[in-house]
């Protein structure tokens, strides 16, 4: 585990497109957010590029990836939405400057390939949080979202209990480990690939947006075909709005069937993912998932 330096007010942080073109228009209030946190703003080359349904070709967006990580003067970086696309680069990232050159790296949905393809090969702790351009910078933002911002510029302790959130108990148990996971799409897509998703002695994040119960159903069954869930040491579920139908099987039902008879803590209901509020937390860092407590531990991202 390597954690990145915090952020401290007056830095400069970095924005790319890695994934979908962004909004441009929510992109300007995304980062005048950012602004309105003391740091300076350094947009990539070619995050306003369209091509297709891509943010730029491959070979663009993955230059101002490259870019941020090897510019000495950015101290994070900050992806401007998700949508698709971070999969067709995975394979041609220099890990090896990521790892040479720690810093901050920020997103979530689409930026799912990212986060485990960066922590599996470096080591570096990333942040599964919104995005500048579909969260940010819309009108309904709200402040409990912003407030999860400033774990990057003071080392905190994430306390996740009932005073966020309803939580549900569907398996019991306490374990501990490093969290890890983000959209659960994106984690089935990466099965059997160089960047599959390793959840060894894990505590599970998965969340999703806008599929029904029998897709959701299908993934699950995916990661239980692989192992994958029988070798977490916990799961956490998060966010599946937009997940609820009429026919067939509830979303409750489904996990039910794919969760209450783990020997080991499973807990519904965590604000992660499409969501507001969207709790954001650090991925690779200690943590402790208890039932008993309905709680969730995380340690800081930074230091």
């Amino acid at each position: 585990m390597m954690k990145p330096e915090r952020l401290n007010q007056g830095d400069t942080v970095g924005v790319i497109a890695p994934a979908s073109p962004p909004d441009l228009k929510n992109l300007d209030k995304g980062l005048s957010f950012l602004e309105s946190l003391g740091l300076k703003v350094k947009l990539g080359d070619h995050v306003k590029e369209k091509h297709g349904y891509l943010a730029g070709n491959d070979e663009e967006r993955l230059e101002d990836f490259h870019q941020m990580f090897q510019d000495p003067d950015v101290a994070a970086i900050f992806c401007a939405g998700g949508g698709y696309g971070t999969g067709r680069i995975v394979s041609t990232i220099d890990y090896a400057t990521v790892k040479a050159n720690p810093k901050i790296f920020w997103g979530y949905s689409d930026i799912t390939c990212l986060h485990t393809a960066i922590r599996q090969e470096t080591g570096l702790v990333t942040f599964h949080g919104p995005m500048l351009c579909s969260d940010n910078g819309k009108e309904d933002f709200d402040t409990e979202s912003e407030k999860m911002f400033q774990q990057l510029l003071e080392p905190e302790v994430i306390h996740y209990d009932e005073r966020l959130s309803p939580l549900e108990v569907i398996a019991e148990g306490e374990a501990s480990g490093e969290v890890v996971g983000g959209n659960l799409s994106l984690l089935v897509n990466g099965m059997g690939t160089p960047y599959e998703i390793d959840t060894k002695g894990k505590l599970l994040l998965m969340e999703d947006v806008g599929e029904q119960p029998y897709r959701l159903d299908s993934f699950f069954n995916q990661l239980k075909l692989a192992g994958k869930l029988e070798d977490a040491a916990g799961i956490i579920l998060g966010d599946f709005s937009g997940s609820e139908t009429e026919d067939g099987l509830t979303l409750s039902q489904v996990f039910e069937d794919y969760f209450s008879q783990l020997n080991k803590p499973v807990i519904a209901g965590f604000k992660m993912g499409h969501c507001l509020p969207h709790y954001s937390i650090p991925f690779g860092t200690d943590a402790v998932l208890s039932s008993h407590k309905k709680s969730l531990m995380i340690q800081p991202g930074v230091y």
